[in-house]
């Protein structure tokens, strides 16, 4: 890569950890240590951006980044293309970052599909700035992950949404039936800079890394060759976006420990738990006041709302309504995922059964892996089921006619009689993957064979 397009880049100036063991929930007065610790620690001392530029760190980030994978920016260049860039020009990237002049490119604007419907923007850095993201993440996170809330569960080391997920079960095993469910509207776009930048500088006496931080903030965004500023917002896309909404939503985790409340979050997910309707209601109300006065945040009305425990989701899972309450995948979750096992089994994809499986393979040992710790394994049991149904479907469909069918179930040991009467039976595929004879040509052991996982069978 040419120095030319390096300079370019420093010059362009515009003002999902492993899953682990659920932690135990401090017994009695919730929170009381989190409530009573410092405002803030120590500030970080001016030589940071020294740590941030040490060899090893930067070594450590690239590591991190090509884990990550992810695409190009809106320099083109890959993760792939990342070690040998930085070997050549890290000379000089690394004088720009100590003098406090580097200059991020602006951001490449993508869509997803949200799992509730709708779009959520990403703003993708380049890799060398995703790598720098990285680099400062390194350095900052240890020093504020200790201050921030027990349970806070969110884009933290050592923690998961599986822990949060546990500690809500325990607040409603507990008696706190009655849900505050908090939503911040487009909380990631809403982000106040200035008030952010002041929280940091609390903490942060090195000029430079706050300088570096805020112009991360404010890279603008490339879209159709126009750059567009940016004046709010915490950019989903970077590495270091998760920590910078942990340090915002960190006055919120105060503000609820300080009532004594019993809550759970995860990013900007948050849910607090209280032994009637009225006090929910009363909670939801204050909040709502906090967090536009306090935070200039905005809770959208329309999916924020009180109500009992079993009514509600969190994290992709919901509860039974038993005095002992149990984990069990919520409803839209699993049509999430019955969704995509129809567009991976379509049966007019034109790909062989080898093929599918092994889509089908990757996707379902994914969403098992998160899954797989609901408490109600009929819920599994019956998925498990339905995709085989598909699969054998798929399968009927691929033998074509009578005669090919007929051939091939007796090859597979359905008995003379048996085979006949399937192979020409005038029900459609979907119906017959039910039927004795799929049953015993295609077992259980047959779609093993294939490398299928056993959804009720924990690996």
């Amino acid at each position: 890569m040419s120095d030319k397009r390096l300079n370019n880049q420093l010059t362009l100036a515009f003002p999902t950890e492993d899953m682990g063991e659920a932690l135990r929930a401090v017994e009695g007065s919730v929170e009381s240590l989190a409530a009573n610790r410092p405002v803030e620690s120590p500030g970080m001392g001016e030589q940071l951006m020294e740590a941030v530029c040490e060899w090893s760190n930067i070594q450590q980030a690239v590591r991190r980044v090509k884990r990550n994978h992810g695409s190009a920016g809106v320099d083109g260049m890959t993760v792939h293309h990342l070690p040998a860039y930085l070997k050549q020009h890290w000379p000089t990237l690394r004088a720009h970052l100590l003098a406090g002049t580097y200059v991020p490119s602006p951001v490449k604007p993508v869509e997803i599909p949200k799992s509730e419907g709708g779009r959520r923007r990403l703003g993708i850095p380049t890799v060398v700035d995703r790598c720098l993201q990285q680099a400062v993440l390194q350095v900052l996170q240890g020093d504020w992950d200790r201050t921030f809330s027990a349970h806070s569960y969110g884009f933290r080391p050592g923690r998961s949404a599986h822990q949060a997920v546990e500690q809500a079960q325990r607040y409603l095993a507990d008696g706190y039936y009655w849900v505050v469910d908090l939503d911040l509207e487009k909380f990631f776009d809403r982000v106040g800079h200035d008030k952010l930048m002041a929280r940091l500088a609390q903490r942060i006496s090195d000029k430079r890394v706050l300088k570096l931080i805020r112009a991360f903030l404010r890279a603008g965004v490339l879209a159709n060759g126009v750059v567009s500023p940016r004046r709010a917002g915490t950019p989903q896309g970077g590495p270091l976006s998760p920590l910078l909404s942990n340090i915002v939503l960190d006055e919120l985790d105060r503000e609820v420990a300080q009532r004594g409340l019993r809550f759970v979050r995860y990013a900007d997910d948050c849910q607090i738990y209280v032994r009637s309707r009225r006090a929910g209601l009363r909670v939801l109300a204050s909040l709502t006041r906090f967090l536009a006065r306090r935070l200039k945040l905005h809770v959208n009305q329309q999916k924020s709302a009180v109500g009992l425990g079993a009514t509600r989701r969190f994290l992709g899972f919901s509860f039974t309504a038993s005095r002992e309450p149990k984990r069990r995948i919520a409803p839209a979750a699993l049509r999430r995922c019955k969704r995509r096992i129809r567009g991976v089994t379509r049966r007019t994809r034109g790909v062989s059964i080898g093929r599918m499986a092994r889509d089908l393979t990757r996707y379902l040992r994914g969403w098992h892996g998160y899954f797989g710790r609901c408490q109600t394994p009929s819920v599994l049991h019956r998925l498990e089921e339905w995709v085989r149904r598909r699969l054998r479907s798929v399968i009927w469909t691929q033998w074509k006619r009578g005669r090919g069918r007929f051939a091939a179930l007796r090859k597979r040991g359905v008995g003379l009689a048996l085979a006949a009467r399937t192979a020409g039976s005038s029900h459609g595929p979907w119906r017959l993957a039910q039927s004795l004879a799929l049953k015993i040509a295609l077992p259980k052991v047959s779609f093993d064979s294939l490398g299928m996982p056993r959804l009720t069978v924990r690996r």
